[in-house]
């Protein structure tokens, strides 16, 4: 049987680097997202076996249909929860990335149904198939370790996810099944565009990009799929975790 591992969010950015990390291993991987053609572009990538799966995991019919097609591949090993909106979608949706006087009840409940419930719908599926040695990564961001200026809504969706992963890796850890979490810090992708290429990139200057990272640069995607790699199936003795992936900015 194949081992198979199952990415969210995978046509883009840090799931796409997740997803041709895994290929590349000997895994098969489903990649899930809204966007066939962007899931069929990191097929076409891949170094090994990836099979696309549109859906949208922010419902629970779309979440169960993804884990039941993976399930039917082979044993699901992991399951990585990376869907999510950010910046980007701030800027195709106004106010969703706001302080909380400027967020509507809409703003609200659309940001925590894409980054939360569907960490919620994907684990409530995949929990009927993963076993002992099986293990759940769910991708939050540093912003759910500190306060944020603005985007509350995001930065309550993280926070919520790495406890979340958290109250999992209690419960179902005595099965062998582990649940961590990797909170990415400052990434260059398409989420973070619309800051890198604005006149308030903190990383135009050495004023002010060692403000934000002692390293003084944004992190690759390349780089948070080692992390989630990592904590997916080599470290076995992780169970509640947090991997901070940041270049120092949490120090």
């Amino acid at each position: 049987m194949s081992q198979v591992v199952v990415i969210t969010g995978g046509g883009t950015g840090i799931g796409r680097a997740a997803a041709l990390r895994f290929a590349a291993e000997g895994y098969t991987v489903v990649v899930s997202g809204r966007r066939l053609e962007k899931l069929e572009e990191t097929r076409d990538a891949a170094t090994g076996t990836v099979v696309p799966v549109a859906g949208d995991v922010g419902e629970a019919s779309g979440a169960g249909r993804i884990i039941e097609a993976s399930a039917r591949l082979g044993d699901i090993v992991c399951v990585v929860n990376n869907a999510g909106v950010g910046w980007d979608y701030g800027a195709r949706v106004p106010g969703s990335m706001a302080a909380l006087r400027e967020t509507s009840a809409d703003n609200w409940r659309d940001v925590m149904r894409i980054n939360l419930d569907s960490v919620y719908f994907m684990c409530h599926a995949a929990l009927q198939h993963l076993s002992a040695g099986g293990s759940i990564v769910n991708v939050a961001s540093v912003g759910g370790l500190k306060g944020m200026t603005d985007a509350h809504t995001y930065a309550t969706t993280k926070a919520g996810m790495i406890n979340l992963t958290r109250s999992l890796a209690k419960t179902y850890g005595p099965e062998g099944i582990r649940a961590n979490v990797v909170a990415p810090g400052f990434t260059d992708t398409d989420m973070v565009r619309p800051v890198l290429d604005s006149d308030h990139n903190p990383f135009a200057n050495d004023a002010t990009r060692f403000q934000v990272t002692p390293l003084g640069r944004p992190g690759t995607p390349e780089e948070m799929a080692d992390a989630i790699y990592f904590m997916g199936v080599q470290a076995t003795y992780c169970n509640g975790a947090v991997l901070v992936v940041d270049g120092g900015a949490m120090a």
